[in-house]
């Protein structure tokens, strides 16, 4: 079977909901360094190779949403689709304390043969998805680690990601933080202003309602956590964009 860099889901699904999945796969294609990047088969497994329960709860979302899923089948270590063309962390040699021995000397030639067979096909599939129709919003999907290495715990269960657009994040906040149970990251724990990553490029650039949602991984390590967490989210983004009217 002939390897694909990105899945899609539900392509002929009307709604108007894209979800996106940028770190959907710890997947090390033939071409890179034989399949392999030198890395232990424990760190391929942890996050900083790929967004842990993301695809799950994104194929979930999208099919609750009634709306197509386009997910990434490489590795962010092989190269970070999350990240511009000229971002120095788009091809990483060091990350949470684990070397990449494959990507030492990955120099500008290698570079730019993975941005053609991976990065550049999944971003233009994600770009024709987002123009199918006028009026598209686009929810990202990403997971992060309870702690990285020698830093304090993260409290948040959920953590909602924007930039300059928040007509539609800032509601959903406000919404999600009516749950009892949930503790809810306002930029954390990431902050959601990365010039030239997914969001940029396909939302704003587009002045496309857009939210990215980071789940703790802990969280939707199973498929049915997965799947509960998608049926959750599903009813409550419905809820908000209709109020807001994005």
């Amino acid at each position: 079977m002939m390897y694909q860099p990105y899945e899609i889901d539900g392509a002929g699904r009307g709604a108007r909901w894209l979800v996106t999945c940028d770190h959907a796969a710890n997947t090390v294609p033939p071409f890179v360094n034989g399949g392999c990047l030198g890395v232990a088969a424990a760190d391929m497994a942890r996050h900083i190779a790929y967004d842990v329960g993301a695809a799950g709860v994104a194929l979930g979302l999208a099919q609750a949403l009634d709306g197509p899923a386009i997910l990434s089948n490489f590795s962010r270590l092989v190269i970070d689709p999350n990240r511009g063309e000229d971002d120095p962390t788009l091809v990483m040699k060091l990350y949470d304390g684990t070397v990449v021995p494959a990507n030492r000397h990955a120099d500008g030639p290698e570079i730019e043969r993975r941005l053609n067979r991976l990065y550049r096909p999944y971003h233009t599939a994600l770009s024709q998805l987002a123009a199918r129709r006028d009026d598209t919003v686009i929810v990202s999907v990403h997971s992060f680690t309870p702690q990285f290495k020698g830093r304090p715990p993260r409290p948040w269960h959920i953590g909602l990601l924007y930039a300059a657009d928040t007509r539609f994040a800032r509601p959903l906040l406000a919404r999600l933080r009516e749950e009892p149970d949930l503790c809810v990251g306002d930029n954390e724990p990431y902050g959601g202003h990365l010039p030239g990553d997914a969001i940029a490029r396909h939302a704003i650039a587009h002045e496309r309602p857009n939210v990215l949602i980071e789940l703790r991984n802990d969280l939707i390590e199973t498929p049915a956590q997965q799947a509960a967490w998608a049926a959750r989210l599903a009813p409550i983004l419905t809820e908000v964009a209709g109020k807001v009217g994005v």
